[in-house]
């Protein structure tokens, strides 16, 4: 129950937990930290204590709480289009007209603003108008992946919630549990590329886990195997291009992590550490700008077919 949901940052939830008891939440919380910190659990928890109806907040059990954790409460409203690259203004100017109707079902009406950082300062300045004067029942979460990026006015009117990074016996427990398949040196390796955070060692434990493909490109590169690269390539020249962008991607992901295995950092992937065993950083490096080559290729029309055929030559 309440905020453990959240790994860490144990000071942010013991000041959530005792403003909450003694009725004092704010109306404007803005939640920062880069991405796999946790910024939308907390986020998500932050909005079912505000909606709670049980005697500890958040309980996790009442259907104010269900209803906000699954996503489907009616006064927990998302402000954001991620079909746009800048959240548009417009947006803004609709959540601040709907917040001066009383909410459907629930004590608060909650606005979350996922990409606070993609509000350019005309959607900054409209926010403040509602931020100067909300209803009592309003509350405006705001997620960024960095603070600096807000107007000094918005953020001067917020309560800051930046999260931290976990201690290391915190993450890697966390990380044990989570792949209990995972070697101590691949935990190691997403313990130190991480940063502290639990999100992002999570992605790296999980693409050290590759596709048939990747796992086949790997082998074969690292092997100088060139007939085994031939018959990886041939049936992909019948891809679907989108298809075919999204392996030559996860190649050039596993290649970017030999090469910083060569330099002497820590690779995640059993397979990386086995491309950098078997080539050198110079091959590793011509591999890559190959790649990056055909993937501009891909995205100028050029054919899967003329691009694997390239490939087959290029990558011996």
């Amino acid at each position: 129950m309440g905020f453990e949901g959240l790994i860490g940052n144990q000071r942010i939830k013991d000041n959530l937990r005792s403003s909450l008891q003694k009725g004092r939440a704010s109306h404007f919380y803005l939640i920062s930290g880069p991405e796999g910190s946790g910024r939308h659990t907390l986020a998500r928890l932050l909005a079912a204590a505000l909606m709670c109806e049980g005697a500890v907040q958040p309980c996790m059990g009442c259907e104010a709480c269900r209803k906000v954790m699954s996503g489907v409460h009616p006064d927990f409203i998302t402000v954001d289009d991620p079909e746009k690259k800048t959240v548009p203004v417009e947006l803004i100017r609709q959540a601040r007209a709907d917040v001066y109707v009383q909410p459907n079902e629930g004590r608060r009406k909650i606005y979350l603003f996922p990409r606070a950082q993609d509000m350019q300062p005309p959607s900054q300045n409209a926010l403040l108008k509602i931020l100067e004067e909300p209803p009592a029942y309003g509350v405006f979460i705001l997620i960024t992946d960095n603070p600096e990026k807000m107007l000094q006015t918005v953020r001067s009117r917020c309560v800051e919630l930046p999260l931290r990074p976990l201690e290391e016996p915190t993450l890697r427990r966390e990380l044990e549990k989570r792949f209990p398949k995972a070697g101590p040196e691949a935990l190691q390796a997403a313990i130190v590329r991480s940063g502290g955070y639990l999100g992002q060692a999570e992605n790296l434990l999980r693409t050290g886990e590759e596709p048939a493909q990747v796992r086949e490109f790997a082998q074969a590169f690292a092997g100088r195997n060139a007939l085994a690269l031939t018959e990886l390539l041939v049936p992909m020249e019948k891809w679907k291009r989108d298809q075919l962008m999204d392996v030559l991607r996860q190649w050039v992901d596993i290649l970017e992590e030999s090469f910083a295995c060569r330099a002497g950092g820590r690779a995640v992937s059993e397979l990386a550490r086995t491309v950098s065993a078997g080539r050198s950083s110079a091959e590793i490096l011509a591999a890559i700008r190959q790649l990056q080559k055909c993937l501009e290729y891909a995205q100028g029309n050029v054919s899967p077919a003329a691009i694997c055929g390239y490939l087959q030559w290029a990558l011996r």
